[in-house]
């Protein structure tokens, strides 16, 4: 078989992999940085990092004990993400999102979250996260922990798209609405917008249970347009006064 290979001209496995030992060292610095991307991405979604905040290498770096490279390659992975934002000579900044931004990822969470109930195909559904992130904003809503609320809301929907069993459309839902929480952050009351969707939370939560895909997917796409429209039309006024 290498010398089929060799005789059709393609490069040996050998040599290429010898190219490879150059690379070895950017292996552990590599997953080091995809840890700390995961750190701080977690942070912005939490508010921990407001929207237009400056992120220092010193402080961030310093507090989390890695290499100024090793922060430079988490806070490249995070720009591609849509989450930070390079300015030239100033640094990096948490992105503040604007109303085109909050309307295209409206448009990616139909694509992704209403497929996903289409595409379930035979009831019964595994249901068991959706629920227990239905629990969750409802029991932060008796509480009136607001930002608990916030976040089930965001794990109802990230549970949602968990039906597909893809991690690929996990993942870019996890990016997606990190981004929106870019947009919750800016705004002053997020019991405003979080609470009047907890009782369509539960509808759709117990039409999945009746194993009713056709109007759990009419339901969430009905939802996604009314709360689009509402948080469009709030922050797009907010960021105006800005």
């Amino acid at each position: 078989m290498p010398e089929a290979a060799e005789a059709a001209g393609y490069p040996q496995v050998s040599g290429l992999a010898a190219g490879l030992e150059a690379d070895r060292a950017l292996l552990g610095r590599t997953s080091t940085a995809e840890r700390v991307a995961d750190i701080l991405r977690d942070r912005i979604a939490e508010g921990f990092f407001p929207p237009g905040t400056r992120l220092s290498e010193d402080s961030v770096g310093g507090a989390l004990g890695v290499s100024r490279n090793t922060l430079r390659e988490a806070f490249r992975l995070l720009t591609h993400e849509r989450l930070l934002v390079h300015e030239l000579n100033r640094g990096v900044f948490v992105r503040v999102v604007t109303v085109d931004d909050l309307n295209d990822i409206y448009r990616v969470r139909r694509l992704v979250e209403c497929a996903t109930v289409r595409g379930l195909g035979e009831p019964p559904y595994a249901v068991q996260a959706v629920e227990a992130a239905v629990l969750a904003g409802e029991r932060a809503a008796r509480d009136r922990a607001w930002e608990e609320l916030s976040t089930a809301n965001i794990r109802f929907h990230q549970a949602i798209v968990s039906l597909a069993g893809s991690p690929r459309a996990d993942e870019l839902m996890r990016g997606v609405l990190a981004e929106l929480r870019l947009v919750f952050h800016v705004m002053a009351d997020p019991r405003r917008f979080y609470a009047p969707y907890l009782v369509r939370n539960r509808q759709i939560l117990e039409v999945l249970q009746s194993g009713d895909a056709v109007e759990a997917e009419r339901l969430l796409a009905s939802y996604l347009d009314d709360s689009q429209g509402q948080l469009a039309d709030a922050y797009g006024r907010k960021m105006s006064r800005r």
